[in-house]
Formats: structure tokens, sequence, C-alpha cells
């Protein structure tokens, strides 16, 4: 099996090649990447719990699906790519914004992104798949942001800082 590759990219998302993705959060290298947040008729946020045995942040809670684009992917269909490999479902998604950060994660890893943030819209419950997710649930916007000030060990570091820098984003959906 091919390791898996990520797209570097500078901070206006131009394209500067490829790398093995473990090597680029090695050296902590800025890569494309995408977070999507599906919400229920109740405004709830699907969160997944990682699977133990990922290679970062493993057992911790995120939102609904994050990954990155391959190479020559359209963005788009990555994210769906992803949402049934993950999670086990599909959905209508929409652009919401993009933002760039750094975190240093465990095991000695970076993670240094332009994350693009899509929003859908889900009802049902997703088919985890084991390698990827143990765990999953709808919280509302509010009981994630208590619970990440009571825990925040709980949940990824790009989860957090999207929560507190992008929280407003959130808090004008409506299902």
């Amino acid at each position: 099996m091919q390791e898996e590759q990520v797209i570097l990219v500078d901070k206006q998302d131009n394209e500067l090649g490829t790398m093995n993705k473990l090597e680029a959060h090695q050296k902590g290298l800025l890569h494309r990447a995408f977070s999507v947040f599906v919400f229920n008729d109740q405004n709830e946020l699907m969160l997944q719990q990682r699977a133990q045995h990922k290679y970062h942040s493993g057992g911790l809670w995120t939102n609904t699906c994050c990954s990155h684009p391959r190479p020559n992917e359209v963005l788009e269909t990555g994210i769906h790519r992803r949402l049934v490999e993950e999670m086990g479902l599909d959905c209508d998604i929409h652009y919401a914004f993009k933002f760039l950060y750094k975190a240093k994660l465990d095991r000695g890893l970076t993670e240094h992104e332009l994350d693009h943030v899509f929003i859908g819209h889900y009802n049902g419950t997703p088919k985890l798949n084991p390698e990827e997710a143990c765990d999953w649930k709808y919280m509302s916007i509010e009981a994630i942001e208590q619970e990440i000030q009571t825990a925040p060990e709980k949940y990824t570091e790009w989860f957090k800082i999207i929560m507190k820098q992008h929280r407003n984003k959130f808090l004008t959906i409506k299902a």
C-alpha cells in the first residue's frame, strides 16, 4: 500500500509539492487539510472519537471528519470520500471558511495546516469505520464549549482552536 501523501502549500494555499503525511507532521510543514462539521436538525454537532490506535491524537474527540485531500483530488471529492471512509455517511456540504494553524501534538508531531472548514447536515446514525473512529455523539456547541473548559485533554488540538477562534460561525447555523 502506498504511503498517504499531503499537499504542501504556502499561506495563500498555492501548491508547493507533496510529501508523505507522517513526514510532513514530523517536520511541521504547512499542508492543505479539511474539517467537516455535520449538524442535525437540533443544531447539534456530530463528534467523532478518534480510534485509539491512530498515529496521533488517538482516543480524542473532534469534529465529524477531518483529513487531507489527495494530490490532484478536488477538495470536495476528498471530503465526501473521507466522510464515507471514516463515518459511513455522506451528506451535502458547503464551504464555511479556512484558517491557518500550527499545534504541537503527541508523539513529537506537529499539525501545521491550512484547514478548509465545511458544514453539512445529517440526522442519521453513522456507521463508524473502527480503523478511524471508535465512538460518536451529537452535542450542542454550548455543551462542547463547557466540556472543553473542564476537560480540554479530551479534545484534539485543531478542534479546540476552531471552537475558540471560530465558534460564532457555527452559532448562526439553522437546520
